[in-house]
């Protein structure tokens, strides 16, 4: 059996933890347990987790993928803990063939993406970052906005961080309309069908993981059902969007601009659309706030230690054994 000091580690990852740590840390080193910071500020590459993995029991994980070969590396481990909701780049099913418990931290970032979709559709409709930048140049230009009072507002994905969303949104007096077929409908967002919600909507907001089959949601025909001079933003996944789609839609004036804080990859490798004036990038901040990276630690420290008092020896250390 392997050494009690090579089986009490835990891998770190996300890019918020690895620079400067965080308090919460703290508590794993109380429990005895040896932090191990993935690349600092960077995301992990394959080459990277393959490398770090071996001897940790846990993982506190960010967005890198975590696929069937890099799991194949982590031969003592029993637990993954997201610090965000999405675990879509997780190989759920070799997690689970190998006995890895995976767990998120449901609803930890919501606030602060919900804050920032309704940040980056007010600088949508003010043109904010083309008249910050235009005036920093030497210029003048001006570009009429529209006021967001009155217009509809379409969720795509109503849970913690949709529902925020909307509770925002009509502060600001606008209309919400959503879609998810896992949700309820309520007084206050009202459910339609996607294709009904494009069509009615001045602004689409997307808060859903991808779909199973891959296909974007929002493609070339979705996007020509819906209404001239609507402003999309995602915050959610790069794949909800057909991007060249979107371009072109962009291109002949039919969407007046999008906001994208999510892209094909981090730093992203197709960078020609974000060129365009009508498009706002930023790089995937939406839950890095103080407070929410405290919320997500917070949890996913708990769900670590929860779930390794549960299970003490992993299923590769009982076949060793």
């Amino acid at each position: 059996m392997q050494s009690q000091t090579h089986t009490r580690k835990i891998l770190v990852t996300p890019r918020s933890l690895t620079t400067g740590g965080h308090p919460a840390l703290d508590r794993l080193n109380r429990a005895g347990y040896e932090v191990v910071l993935g690349p600092a500020g960077k995301m992990p590459t394959a080459d990277d987790l393959v490398r770090l993995l071996p001897g940790c029991v846990g993982w506190l994980a960010g967005v890198e993928r975590i696929s069937d070969d890099v799991l194949a590396a982590a031969l003592d481990l029993r637990v993954i803990a997201r610090n965000g909701t999405g675990v879509d780049a997780v190989d759920l099913a070799a997690a689970h063939r190998r006995g890895i418990d995976v767990r998120r931290a449901e609803g930890a970032n919501a606030r602060g993406v919900a804050e920032l979709a309704i940040g980056l559709i007010l600088a949508l409709a003010r043109s904010i970052p083309f008249s910050d930048a235009a005036i920093k140049a030497g210029g003048w230009e001006r570009r009429k906005g529209i006021e967001l009072e009155g217009k509809t507002l379409g969720i795509v994905g109503c849970g913690k961080i949709g529902r925020i969303v909307a509770h925002l949104a009509r502060g600001l007096g606008m209309h919400v309309v959503g879609h998810d077929p896992f949700a309820h409908a309520s007084a206050e967002l009202p459910l339609a069908t996607l294709d009904e919600l494009v069509v009615r909507a001045d602004v689409i907001t997307l808060h859903c993981p991808p779909p199973a089959d891959g296909r974007p949601l929002l493609d070339a025909r979705r996007l020509g059902l819906t209404k001239p001079g609507v402003l999309v933003v995602n915050t959610a996944r790069h794949e909800l969007i057909d991007i060249p789609a979107l371009v072109a839609a962009i291109d002949r004036g039919h969407v007046a601009g999008a906001a994208l804080d999510v892209f094909d990859a981090e730093p992203p490798v197709e960078r020609a659309h974000l060129a365009s004036g009508r498009i706002i990038a930023t790089p995937h901040v939406g839950g890095l706030t103080d407070e929410s990276v405290d919320r997500a630690v917070d949890v996913a420290v708990d769900n670590l230690l929860e779930s390794l008092a549960a299970s003490p020896v992993s299923p590769q250390e009982k076949v060793r054994t």
